[in-house]
């Protein structure tokens, strides 16, 4: 890529509609306001039986939007993403070895968690650097597999489940939070799927999804970890799976504000085409940001591989030579200046690469997102750094 001359910044003419970029929380659905929660059952218990019927109504939901198959068990759990990860991750593991990916931080999460806090012995990692996928066809399905479907800090997702068979013996774990609603999940390939709605639905924090299959089920009832767990991780009862949990009976309170924004943002989606409407709202998204860098030379993908860019969130690295021969720290402090450059015209907010990230930019673009907005957006990208690279 060669040197971008630049001059006096003018400020674009077109400025985005909705500024919230923002990784996670995401943007809400198009047309939202508060006024979408008027009706929620709040100062109701969640136990009363038209609470329990809109928790139920969010499973529902769930299931059609995502196409999840029949057998499959969909229940509402503490703790957002992670609370639902660490629910699979507690009561299933141990009953034979695992294969543990990470190519981004929170995949290294798991990793750690495993690793340090449950202190499994049989534990293989499959790790790459920010930017790649490890080698897939070295991981044993004889084992069970932890792994990131959607690299939320690094960009990088997996292209399809082709490299994981149909017949294999262990569980496959996969933290599928910011791809839900936005990639094709092939549920079928998957034993575990865990998100949160403050991804792609843009709904709110706290509570998390956990999706399980016959086979997951299965472990829960004939495997007895050796371990205590807390009651916010207990799944099972006398060797038997609680099933109340994934008919709207939830281990603790929910709040039913949350719960009928979800339910708003899940009729939204079905509205727009279901999840193939909402799989190309992400697909147009990603294309207006991909056809921006594709003629721009100051920037470029950190997802070194086409198809195994995200279509969500998509991370991006400052590639000008200029800027490129600073130190690290000065690399990082010029995107940070551009970020607050972008924050203080209220164009875009939060869009600063992950902490422990290369220095970049992170822009969500999944299903909530306009992709006139994300159009617009480009534009004050441009100026940001035309701004910034002056004053070097």
């Amino acid at each position: 890529m060669t040197d971008m001359k630049v001059a006096a910044a003018a400020l674009p003419d077109t400025r985005p509609a909705n500024p919230n970029f923002s990784s996670g929380p995401c943007a809400k659905r198009p047309g939202w306001t508060p006024d979408v929660l008027v009706n929620a059952l709040v100062g109701r218990s969640h136990r009363a039986k038209p609470a329990k019927a809109r928790i139920q109504r969010a499973i529902e939901l769930t299931r059609e939007l995502l196409e999840v198959p029949d057998d499959y068990l969909i229940g509402i759990v503490p703790a957002s993403d992670t609370g639902a990860v660490e629910m699979a991750l507690w009561s299933m593991l141990g009953a034979r070895g695992v294969d543990m990916l990470a190519w981004e931080s929170f995949g290294s999460g798991w990793v750690t968690d495993v690793v340090k806090q449950l202190k499994l012995d049989d534990v293989r990692k499959l790790e790459a650097g920010y930017g790649a996928l490890p080698d897939l066809s070295e991981v044993d399905f004889a084992r069970d597999v932890v792994f990131t479907w959607n690299g939320t800090t690094s960009g990088v997702r997996v292209p399809n489940a082709d490299w994981i068979p149909a017949d294999r013996e262990g569980l496959t774990i996969c933290d599928a939070t910011s791809a839900v609603f936005a990639q094709d999940l092939d549920f079928k390939k998957l034993d575990v799927v865990t998100f949160s709605w403050q991804k792609v639905l843009g709904g709110e924090a706290a509570h998390g999804i956990l999706i399980l299959s016959p086979r997951a089920v299965e472990r829960l009832e004939t495997f007895t970890p050796d371990r205590p767990l807390p009651k916010i991780f207990r799944l099972t009862k006398g060797g038997k799976l609680i099933a109340d949990i994934f008919s709207g009976a939830t281990i603790n309170t929910v709040s039913m504000l949350c719960i009928e924004d979800a339910v708003d943002a899940m009729e939204w989606g079905l509205k727009v085409g279901g999840l193939k409407g909402l799989q190309a709202r992400a697909d147009a998204n990603f294309k207006a940001i991909s056809d921006w860098v594709a003629k721009t030379p100051w920037v470029d993908f950190l997802a070194k591989n086409p198809n195994e860019r995200s279509n969500t969130s998509v991370c991006l690295v400052i590639a000008d030579p200029v800027v490129m021969a600073l130190a690290d720290d000065e690399q990082a402090a010029f995107a940070k200046r551009m970020v607050s450059r972008l924050d203080k015209e209220g164009v875009a907010y939060d869009i600063g690469a992950y902490r422990d990230a290369p220095s970049g930019l992170r822009i969500w673009a999944g299903s909530t997102v306009e992709t006139s907005d994300l159009a617009a957006l480009t534009a004050w990208l441009d100026w940001a750094f035309a701004s910034e690279k002056s004053a070097l």
